[in-house]
């Protein structure tokens, strides 16, 4: 039966991964080439003049910047405040802490579009719209990143904090020297989904950002997608430098986000 599996999983992988190998393909043949049959996708001659043009002509290296910039900054900032949020919810005592984790839990059940209006307010009434403020600062409360670590919080024992602090260790050494580390999986799998979140957050830079400058890659594809409507090369090179580092970055930490993703589940 494993060979049966193994055909299946090649299967359900190849749908995934060919639409990609078509894509980079694409990507890299002479602009203006004619198509009749699918052989013509895959036939030579092939070129990167292509990947130059757009390089050197359009904002999309300065685009993938700013994607890049701002993921970074709301993973960062993201992931810090859930551990925090999520260790004190899980391990410190507090009046009204039920209240508290029902109050983060029903963040969950808020759509993300129903806040749209006020949270546009408030970024005009503080004046970030227009910046990297603007588009990082409100992506920052996640929810269920709160929920997931402060369930792994849960699952450390409170006899190590007990051990820690009778050894004179406070709060702040037991939250960096003994939670964190033996929460790495969780942080690493919330990280890694944090970003490619931002890195796909389309429908927040849109209403926050004027300024091409500015523009993250899903705001700005979109607006040279619309000048080429005739050649199939160019779109696909757009897509393949947009692409790209996503892809890279997930498999490079795939080994991460099983993992976490996993005990996760172990844990509910």
């Amino acid at each position: 039966m494993k060979w049966v599996y193994r055909i299946i999983s090649l299967v359900v992988a190849s749908i995934f991964v060919i639409p990609l190998i078509w894509m980079l393909v694409v990507s890299i043949k002479q602009e203006g080439m004619k198509i009749v049959t699918v052989v013509d996708w895959f036939t030579p001659p092939y070129s990167l003049a292509v990947y130059q043009e757009v390089i050197t002509e359009t904002k999309l290296l300065l685009w993938s910047w700013n994607s890049l910039f701002v993921a970074l900054l709301v993973t960062l900032f993201t992931i810090i405040i859930a551990a925090m949020a999520g260790f004190v919810l899980s391990k410190i005592p507090f009046r009204y802490k039920t209240f508290m984790f029902l109050f983060v839990l029903s963040g969950l059940l808020i759509p993300g579009e129903a806040t749209l209006i006020p949270l546009y307010q408030v970024a005009k009434d503080l004046s970030i719209l227009n910046s990297y403020p603007g588009l990082v600062l409100p992506a920052l409360a996640s929810p269920i990143a709160i929920i997931v670590l402060k369930s792994f919080f849960d699952g450390v024992p409170n006899d190590l904090i007990e051990s820690v602090q009778i050894d004179g260790g406070g709060i702040v050494r037991i939250f960096f020297h003994m939670m964190l580390p033996l929460t790495r999986p969780a942080l690493a799998s919330m990280a890694i989904l944090t970003f490619i979140g931002s890195w796909n957050n389309f429908l927040w830079p849109f209403l926050s950002i004027t300024d091409d400058n500015l523009f993250t890659l899903p705001m700005g594809i979109p607006t040279l997608m619309d000048q080429f409507t005739e050649d199939y090369v160019k779109p696909m090179v757009i897509n393949s430098v947009a692409s790209l580092p996503i892809v890279a970055i997930f498999l490079i930490f795939e080994r991460q986000i099983v993992k976490g993703i996993s005990l996760t589940g172990i844990k509910g």
